[in-house]
Order: structure tokens, then sequence, then C-alpha cells
């Protein structure tokens, strides 16, 4: 199955994809799997921020990671991603891609330091 989203590059997506696999793995194990994040998507116009850490191999149009609606209530889980691309702030911009973040942690830790803050920080 081949798909894509202008706010994720094929490299991406594919260790997205890779994250989604090892993390199926770990589970079988009953160990726990806390990759990095992999991207971190933002509206530049309404406040919301999501730290991607896995796609779901069996459904590739679902993403797991931090998510932060900018309403103080930052939560690990999952999101679409063809919600995603249809998503658009009161400007009507769409999300973006910070493609400037470098993780340097683990998802965890920043869900920590989010639920701390009430908002991701990264």
């Amino acid at each position: 199955m081949t798909f894509s989203y202008f706010f994720l590059s094929d490299e991406q997506v594919r260790r997205l994809v890779a994250n989604g696999r090892a993390s199926r793995e770990f589970e079988a194990r009953d160990e726990l799997f806390d990759p990095s994040p992999v991207v971190k998507l933002f509206t530049p116009d309404a406040g919301a921020t999501w730290l991607l850490s896995e796609i779901d191999p069996d459904d590739p149009t679902i993403a797991f990671g931090l998510c932060d609606l900018g309403q103080g209530y930052p939560e690990l889980g999952c999101v679409s991603l063809d919600t995603l691309a249809c998503l658009r702030g009161p400007l009507r911009l769409p999300i973006e891609q910070d493609v400037g973040f470098q993780a340097t942690r683990p998802l965890s830790a920043y869900a920590a330091s989010a639920r701390l803050a009430g908002r991701i920080v990264a």
C-alpha cells in the first residue's frame, strides 16, 4: 500500500512504520517500546502540536505519538493522518512540520515534560 502526506517525507514514513513494527514486536514480548519522536507537526495558527513516533503498519493512516490540542492536556494516543491532512486553523492554514526539530529523548520523556507544563515542550 502506497500513501503519502504533504507533511511527512518518504524517509519519515519509513521510520514511523518501522517503529510501528518494532512496537508490535516488543508488545508481543511484554516489553516497553519507547522510541524518540520522528517528526514534530504543528498548526501555525491554532496552537496544536504532535510529536509522532509510529505509524500502524496494518493501517498506515493511523499514527501514534504525543498529541497536544493546545488546551492544556497533552496526551499519548493515536491520530488519523487523514484528519491531520484536512485540518485547518482559524486562518485556514494547514499543519506544518517543524523542520528544525531533532528529538533528543524518548517519547515518554517528552510526555512527562508535557504533563508538567500543560503543553509539549520540545
